[in-house]
């Protein structure tokens, strides 16, 4: 279904056709008609399939701009979330004239009041942020028409819940609700029967998800040979754009620092950054200042960036989900990605139970050698060599140059200049300067009932050389035996005692955990 036809009005119409949007995606689909008819909604669906437009487009259609008074609220789990949201929200409704404001901890909170008390129509927050500004009274509630829950079930998991419903609790009864998750956990639909009027529950089949738009491969590596591994398939693959996951605030600092050594545009975001280094980052990322993205799975969560073709994770999560959200950062807006993760051997049982969530089976991956990593970087390098020989603004220039260029043409031959000017330009694996990234803590060893061995019968990862996208793991009962010994310590602790049960976060009911930067 197209935008124009959802009965929405010439200002939001010409915002979309401006952002470039015709085809509505399924969760806007169904869910903007019926928000339009006043009804509350529940949205189920993954990350990555348009959902703040889904809530935004009713909600800004609502919005009575000559009332300059709060009439909408978004709550989000994170700061990079509420930007993203009250951005998009902004660009919506420009043309119509809505002020839409952003809360959130670890920013200047006394900034965020003399925001607020210059005028807004719709206030995007965080729970802990929201909670301080209502306190202060600096946040009044009282005239708010919508309320908006965004990544629900993340917000559970980030111990928000008591603070989400006090702050519903401010909120008069008499207003819409529209709560957007991606899973339905069951305080999730406590919340949904105890703060919803009768909701309409819009759930996205499977195979409208992200992750159908992503090919995913897994490589089954070393963990000291994981980074050279990576920067060879970087080179290789060429990716436009990247996101790399690291498991610690350690890690994505030290993979930022070797992929600048290796030449790569790279930064990173962590939860220890601050407000403004983390916007600068994601903005020079969006703008194409950066080609790779380092980032830990909260500082990462909700992040939305079109034209990310490749998402490798340096580490694979231990938590399931967490995997489903880091390749929903690419194969976006109707596009093909990729992702591609790097198993140490002893982690293959989590990637037996990432498939068995997502229902999809990881190719195996051949790792690029440092030859195919130079052929790779040296092709690219006589392309744009062939490019600026065809751009007159670049020869232009070549004038500058002429007295020097015929006295080196007379002590050396066109074939040595060349390999020397190609010396310069294209850097060989085998001399680039080691990098040193420290070991992190394996994941403790899980077994794979039922897998006697593996995928293929082929060497180091691939179905044959010269395919780099085989099929082969190995890993399942013969690791087990071989490993049962040494890896008691690693999976049982230096007492060889059980770890305690990990808790699922719908049972998180005697403690809260906070955001540490949201206050």
């Amino acid at each position: 279904m197209k935008f124009n036809e959802l009965q929405l009005s010439a200002d939001l119409l010409a915002e979309i056709e401006t952002a470039g949007f015709v085809e509505a995606s399924p969760i806007q689909e169904k869910t903007i008609p019926l928000a339009l008819e006043g009804k509350d909604v529940i949205g189920q669906a993954q990350t990555g399939t348009g959902k703040t437009a889904a809530f935004g487009l009713p909600t800004l259609e609502k919005i009575r701009t000559d009332e300059v008074q709060i009439q909408a609220l978004v709550i989000a789990p994170t700061r990079e979330l509420a930007v993203q949201s009250q951005e998009e929200l902004f660009r919506f409704g420009r043309s119509k004239g809505v002020k839409v404001r952003s809360v959130y901890g670890g920013s200047s909170i006394e900034k965020q009041i003399k925001a607020l008390k210059s005028g807004a129509h719709i206030v995007v927050g965080t729970p802990g942020r929201l909670l301080d500004l209502i306190k202060r009274k600096a946040l009044k509630l009282n005239h708010v028409e919508t309320l908006i829950l965004d990544e629900a079930d993340e917000m559970l998991n980030m111990g928000f819940l008591e603070d989400i419903e006090s702050i519903i609790s401010r909120v008069p009864e008499d207003r819409q609700t529209l709560l957007f998750s991606a899973t339905m956990p069951a305080p999730i639909k406590r919340i949904g029967v105890q703060f919803m009027n009768n909701p309409e529950h819009v759930q996205i089949e499977a195979k409208e998800l992200t992750t159908e738009l992503v090919d995913q491969y897994y490589v089954r590596v070393k963990e000291q040979e994981k980074f050279d591994t990576m920067t060879r398939l970087m080179d290789v693959e060429q990716p436009e754009l990247a996101i790399v996951f690291g498991r610690t605030k350690r890690r994505v600092d030290e993979l930022t620092r070797g992929l600048k050594i290796r030449g790569f545009r790279a930064e990173g975001i962590h939860g220890d950054l601050d407000q403004s280094k983390r916007l600068r980052v994601l903005r020079d990322f969006k703008t194409g200042g950066l080609d790779v993205l380092v980032a830990t799975d909260v500082a990462a969560r909700g992040l939305d960036i079109s034209g990310v073709t490749h998402v490798y994770n340096y580490d694979i999560p231990q938590d399931p989900e967490s995997y489903v959200h880091r390749i929903g950062r690419t194969g976006r807006a109707g596009k093909s990605g990729q992702s591609i993760t790097f198993v140490s051997p002893n982690e293959m049982g989590y990637l037996k139970i990432i498939e068995d969530l997502t229902k999809k089976r990881m190719t195996g991956m051949k790792p690029a050698t440092a030859e195919e990593a130079f052929q790779a970087k040296k092709k690219i390098a006589l392309k744009k060599i062939e490019r600026d020989f065809a751009d007159e603004s670049i020869r232009k220039n070549f004038d500058k140059f002429g007295k020097d260029a015929i006295k080196l043409a007379s002590e050396f031959s066109p074939e040595e200049l060349a390999m020397y000017i190609l010396s310069l330009t294209v850097q060989d694996p085998e001399s680039m300067p080691k990098v040193e990234i420290a070991r992190e803590k394996p994941l403790p060893f899980k077994y794979i009932p039922g897998d006697k061995g593996g995928r293929g019968k082929s060497g180091k990862g691939g179905k044959s050389s010269g395919n780099r996208r085989g099929d082969d793991r190995r890993g399942g009962r013969r690791d087990y035996k071989e490993k049962r010994h040494t890896n008691d310590r690693d999976r049982f602790g230096k007492d060889n005692k059980k770890p305690r049960k990990r808790i699922s976060s719908e049972k998180k009911t005697g403690f809260v955990i906070r955001n540490k930067g949201d206050k």
